[in-house]
């Protein structure tokens, strides 16, 4: 065979295998079936339940595909789902649904083509052939293939555009979760990412760890955080804090579970936790005014999370919860739910105290500098439990910072969101920036006059300014600012405009018996400085006779 005759023949070659490419269309059919475990769990009984045949779409420049996934129990197959799939390089120029992995738990497969995943085969490596189904797969024809084998250019043209897609995307096709690849030493089980195909879909937030993508588990979403192997301690720090008993709450981040993806210089460290379309707080607050009731529901949900977070519970119900603290706190480590309540996350840097147990090696200047606490700027820290949680209580105080100044609730203009210190050094203070600005000068963000003027917000900059002291042991506790925040919805909610209440101590005298009420009952219209029997006692009242008219204890 002479070489122009070989060059035709490779001409030729390049054409039929392109014009399968340029044969696809957009969609495509696939099985839909979804195991219900109450209903009958043989093959036969559970295979006539398919709900229907789908119409699978998806971005024109993507491919689609159909998977199915089964489990052998006791020799017989049991279908756990069958759907369209979503743009995967594994699943490429399959025609048969074909699972060649040796002895997995649970199994997966994908291929492209109408129908493709109605049968779906075992054919591990070993070419032991065990059929997931008894239907025949029906011989596939080259009838597309060769339609197309005439127009050698649009094929090499096709094949230029293929390598080139191939290039910019192959970072988004990752390989199914079956069964998670086990960290050496004691891992969480993952029983969810047991049986559900796991897909990346985009990347939400990068940053010094590497990157957070949004992902899809099933019909579910989730949040997928890579590290690089570099970031592997803070990874395998947080997986542990993550592990700890008693770590679900409904104010902390929601873990699914932890892996390792590749090998050697390539290996990716995952963790899988819930995922929250309002993102931080950050972000959140860049885009969006809060009212009064919006910044008390975010306060108060995100102090009770570090409250719980920081507390030691012997008697937990899933075992003993040691009291941890964050380290990192601020308010992109705050992420938002669907209806606005807070949960903390990000315990990369968290630390753990346990009776009789040394904190382990730690550095005492961690964290983020624009929220380092003065005794953290300075290296002077005390390395004690309650001083390692006084310094998420001074971060604290600039995340309520940062809600006061996008509230609405105030009189005046709101400005644009600004970081806690950014008007006093930029957006990236260095160290020695920090130091001069917290403590040399002792300053810290502006607490505007305006709010002053707001019944709740006054009591909030009170509790701003107690948080965010300089001298540590002076600082309040996160369980005292969730009733700071509680106090302040109280107060308002029963505030008309014309009787605004200020919180203060009760200076009872007499008998205590003869008040029928509570302290935290408020003051009524109907007693005012000028009421007959009412007389000011320094900055409380009482009545001549040690009842308010009503019988309601007053605070003013």
């Amino acid at each position: 065979m002479g070489p122009a005759t070989r060059l035709a023949f490779s001409v030729f070659l390049m054409s039929c295998s392109s014009g399968a490419i340029l044969g696809r269309s957009d969609t495509q059919k696939c099985i839909y079936y979804n195991y219900n475990p109450s209903s009958s769990s043989s093959v036969l009984d559970s295979r006539v339940n398919i709900s229907k045949v789908v119409s699978c779409s998806g971005d024109k420049d993507k491919r689609l595909h159909c998977f199915a996934t089964w489990k052998n129990i006791s020799g017989e197959v049991q279908v756990v789902k069958q759907d369209c799939w979503l743009d995967d390089v594994n699943c490429y120029d399959k025609s048969e649904c074909v699972e060649r992995k040796e002895a997995p738990e649970v199994f997966f497969c994908c291929c492209e083509g109408s129908l493709c995943n109605d049968q779906f085969f075992y054919r591990p490596d070993s070419n032991q052939q065990i059929p997931g189904t008894n239907k025949p797969v029906p011989p596939q024809t080259p009838l597309t293939s060769l339609m197309f084998s005439l127009v050698p250019i649009m094929a090499v043209t096709a094949i230029v555009l293929f390598s080139f897609w191939m290039y910019r995307h192959h970072k988004l096709a990752y390989p199914p979760v079956l069964v998670p690849t086990q960290d050496p030493g004691p891992l969480p089980p993952s029983p969810i990412l047991g049986q559900k195909p796991l897909q990346l879909l985009e990347v939400k937030a990068r940053g010094r760890f590497g990157c957070v993508w949004k992902a899809q588990l099933l019909s579910e979403h989730v949040a997928v955080k890579i590290f690089s192997i570099q970031e592997k301690q803070s990874w395998q720090n947080e997986f542990e804090i993550f592990s700890l008993d008693g770590m679900r709450h409904e104010n902390l981040l929601e873990f699914i579970g932890g892996e390792k993806r590749g090998s050697h210089m390539d290996l990716e460290l995952w963790l899988i936790t819930a995922y929250h379309e309002k993102g931080s707080l950050t972000d959140y607050l860049k885009a969006n005014v809060l009212s009064w009731s919006e910044l008390c529901l975010i306060a108060q949900s995100m102090s009770r999370g570090l409250a719980y977070l920081h507390e030691d519970i012997p008697g937990h119900k899933d075992g003993h919860k040691p009291a941890i603290a964050h380290r990192d706190f601020k308010s992109k480590n705050v992420l938002l739910k669907s209806n606005l309540t807070a949960c903390i996350a990000d315990f990369g840097l968290a630390l753990r105290f346990e009776a009789g147990k040394s904190p382990g090696d730690t550095h005492g200047q961690v964290g983020t500098r624009r929220y380092m606490a003065p005794e953290v700027l300075e290296g002077v820290i005390n390395f004690q439990r309650d001083s390692f949680l006084r310094i998420d209580l001074y971060a604290v105080g600039l995340v309520l910072w940062e809600l006061a100044s996008r509230c609405k609730a105030a009189d005046g203009l709101l400005d644009e969101y600004m970081l806690p210190f950014e008007e006093e050094v930029g957006q990236h203070p260095s160290l020695e920036d920090m130091q001069e600005v917290v403590v040399h000068n002792k300053l810290r963000p502006t607490l505007r006059e305006c709010w002053q003027k707001h019944t709740g917000l006054s009591l909030l900059c009170e509790t701003i300014e107690e948080c965010w002291d300089h001298e540590a042991e002076a600082r309040l506790s996160a369980g005292c600012v969730e009733e700071r925040v509680v106090q302040m919805k109280r107060q308002t909610s029963v505030s008309g405009p014309e009787d605004i209440v200020t919180v203060v101590t009760m200076l009872i005298l007499g008998d205590p018996e003869a008040f029928p009420g509570q302290l935290g009952d408020v003051i009524p219209p109907a007693c005012s400085g000028s009421s007959p029997g009412l007389f000011p006692v320094g900055r409380a009242w009482k009545t001549s006779s040690g009842r308010c008219p009503g019988g309601i204890l007053i605070r003013c």
